[in-house]
């Protein structure tokens, strides 16, 4: 448990937390920065892992837990960079609640963003969905005309706002749109493709497979957090309470590998189709 932790704590806090707990196991070593890159990984004949590090440092291990997540890639329109995480969001879960009682833009007019649009408008002050140009499903724009969701359909030009907080949502014609947070459509990019090199099987949308123990497809890989999702899940959640995966990920790797230590039956076993 992190003590020190507080809501709105920056990532970069979380993590030197993380390492700092980490510190006090002398039996965990630690890489990252520069050092810690994982540049190459193979499996072994004889079981087992071996895995290559950028500072050219190399490392065996038996069972390999991938946990990289992604990184977000803002699409347009211009200027949505220098709001990125401060007043242009893309999770509802992760950002809504700060947009509670402000007048919020969502952009987009596939049925996603309608819903997310309805969505917001149960705590936001105002909601406005911008569909950028594109032509928006009658049925759709009923539904957000009967829930006091306002549209506008003119192309986006630009978002403006000061020291990261958005004012003004811009078209190429009419008149600017008031507003202190906007949703748009993020494109994660995931930071490493590691589990794709390992032959893990994987979604459409990048995220590595696995079961209720954070078992890949692979014998001795497991995957957590944002890189990793079961398939009774139609999305990837990516939140910090991910780490719930690791969790269970590293208990049942503790588990698979004290089986293996002490020939005893594994409590997670499964057959492999």
């Amino acid at each position: 448990m992190f003590d020190a932790v507080i809501v709105g704590t920056p990532p970069a806090r979380l993590r030197e937390l993380g390492r700092a707990e980490l510190a006090a196991c002398p039996s965990v070593p630690a890489r990252h920065g520069e050092h810690g890159t994982v540049t190459g990984v193979r499996a072994l004949d004889g079981g087992g892992f071996h895995v290559e590090l950028s500072a050219g440092e190399t490392a065996r291990a038996r069972r390999l837990l991938p946990a990289t997540g992604p990184a977000d890639e803002p699409p347009g329109p211009r200027g949505v960079r220098a709001l990125w995480g401060r007043s242009a969001f893309h999770c509802p879960y992760c950002h809504g609640y700060e947009c509670t009682g402000k007048r919020v833009a969502v952009l987009g007019a596939d049925q996603a963003r309608v819903r997310l649009a309805l969505q917001l408008s149960r705590f936001a002050a105002r909601v406005v969905l911008c569909t950028g140009g594109a032509a928006l499903d009658p049925a759709w724009r009923a539904r957000l005309d009967a829930s006091g969701v306002s549209v506008r359909c003119e192309p986006l030009a630009r978002l403006e706002g000061t020291d990261g907080r958005l004012e003004q949502v811009v078209f190429e014609s009419g008149p600017p749109l008031a507003a202190e947070a906007v949703f748009v459509v993020n494109v994660p990019r995931r930071h490493s493709d590691l589990a794709a090199r390992l032959g893990c099987a994987r979604f459409a949308d990048g995220c590595v497979e696995v079961d209720e123990f954070g078992r890949t497809s692979v014998p001795g890989v497991y995957a957590a957090g944002d890189i990793a999702r079961r398939a009774t899940m139609p999305m990837p959640l990516a939140a910090v309470i991910a780490a719930a995966g690791g969790t269970v990920a590293g208990s049942v790797i503790d588990q698979d590998l004290l089986c293996a230590d002490f020939d005893l039956p594994s409590p997670s076993a499964r057959e492999r189709g």
